[in-house]
């Protein structure tokens, strides 16, 4: 062999663990494990929990501890123009396309301290194994805590382009612009454009996440495989009758809006129940109007939520409520009207990368299942761009949002372990 090839061999064959070696790395589950205890920290409610809601205070103040750890595991830290935070490793190979994976660290009001958290402290410690082991990764590799999950995937709609700019310049139900919420956690959102990235832009995404259900702890499960994630439907209703003195008006005589959403809410249930399938179904929204307990309700506007694989079922159940409802409004005197206010689309996991996961589950030697999201994820927004895939670890009796959200520390290290054994296995190939 020539001396030039040779040099060129070596330099090939030292920049990548040799086969097989890699397989054996694990990350450090009680540094991991206490980087969440840390995070929970920011937002800590008396309950217990956290609430850390984007854009507030304590989601500042855990960014930048975020960013913290992303610069002790030799990332290099950037905000986008939406607010998302990255911690990136340059690549071997310029023209290879970034592997992503994270989540997010915002909270719901009064949340618990792993929805998120999890997969994006995970993330941070795969980072921090690679930078140990020296690892010279083929792909840039880029840690994402993605801004204000909760509220509507803001942040990873604008990365994947997504986020009009209406919505930009409006306000919010606290009355504050999110453009001016985007500022808070040092997002630019003169430059919103600027964040887009289009389909064929990443080489893959993968997200950590507990699984927010209680299939898994129940089954002694470690691992769960995601097969998909579900579309959301949100469709605002408004019924409308006649608010009247509630001692002198008859009872035939009333046109009580709250009965037509009585039943609303009855029929919701019913018509989800009477098919086939893991849809789901909720009224968690009633406003009452006036709302005094002496005047006949005039007015109730609420909250339809549909979730399922399928978007098709989703607007199938709608269509069946609608007519059911509208049956039901007209025998109380009172009108209808609805807007859908908010659709998350249906993603199903990469084939591809669901393989690779699974892959990494059986050489670590832990039990798996492959399962839907019944909640809603950045990583469904990713999924339209690209390769995207999901691992879920037991949330304990299924508590999610909320203060009693438990994740078991060695389920943690085992879903970092995953994901570790997954983005290794991914720039592989």
């Amino acid at each position: 062999m020539k001396r030039r090839a040779f040099v060129q061999t070596v330099i090939a064959l030292s920049a990548f663990p040799r086969q097989g070696n890699w397989k054996s790395w694990r990350v450090n589950g009680a540094r991991v494990n206490k980087h969440l205890a840390d995070l929970s920290q920011y937002g800590a409610n008396p309950q217990g929990g956290v609430s850390r809601v984007a854009f507030g205070d304590a989601d500042v103040a855990g960014r930048r501890f975020m960013m913290d750890l992303m610069r002790e595991a030799g990332l290099t830290v950037s905000v986008d123009p939406v607010g998302n935070t990255f911690g990136v490793r340059p690549g071997s190979r310029s023209a290879a396309l970034p592997i992503l994976f994270g989540s997010h660290i915002d909270s719901v009001p009064e949340g618990g301290n792993y929805d998120g958290d999890v997969g994006s402290c995970s993330a941070v410690e795969v980072a921090h194994i690679l930078a140990e082991r020296g690892y010279r990764n083929r792909h840039p590799l880029h840690v994402a805590i993605w801004c204000d999950e909760e509220s509507g995937l803001t942040g990873s709609r604008g990365f994947i382009g997504d986020l009009p700019r209406d919505e930009v310049d409006r306000p919010g139900r606290d009355g504050v612009v999110l453009a001016e919420k985007i500022r808070r956690i040092g997002g630019d959102p003169a430059r919103i454009a600027e964040a887009r990235h289009g389909p064929g832009s990443i080489a893959a995404y993968v997200e950590l996440h507990i699984e927010q259900g209680g299939m898994l702890d129940e089954r002694g499960i470690n691992i769960g495989i995601v097969e998909g994630i579900v579309g959301i439907h949100h469709y605002d209703v408004t019924l409308r009758g006649f608010a009247n003195h509630a001692g002198t008006t008859p009872m035939d005589r009333r046109q009580n809006a709250m009965l037509a959403a009585a039943e609303l809410v009855l029929i919701v249930d019913r018509v989800v129940r009477s098919v086939e399938g893991r849809q789901v179904g909720t009224v968690g929204r009633l406003l009452v109007k006036p709302g005094a307990p002496n005047v006949i309700p005039g007015q109730v506007d609420l909250t339809v939520e549909l979730r399922d694989l399928s978007t098709e079922k989703i607007e199938r159940l709608w269509t069946q409520i609608h007519e059911e409802a509208l049956a039901s409004a007209k025998k109380y005197g009172v009108t209808l009207d609805y807007t859908l206010q908010h659709t998350n689309l249906p993603a199903l996991s990469t084939p591809a990368v669901r393989a690779v996961i699974t892959d990494a589950v059986q050489g670590l030697g832990l039990s798996s299942q492959v399962m839907p999201s019944g909640a809603g994820h950045d990583a469904q927004d990713l999924a339209r761009i690209g390769p995207m895939g999901m691992i879920f670890v037991p949330s304990v009796k299924g508590i999610s949002h909320s203060p009693l959200e438990l994740t078991r520390p060695d389920d943690v290290t085992n879903g970092a372990n995953v994901l570790l054994q997954t983005i290794l296995r991914l720039d592989q190939q």
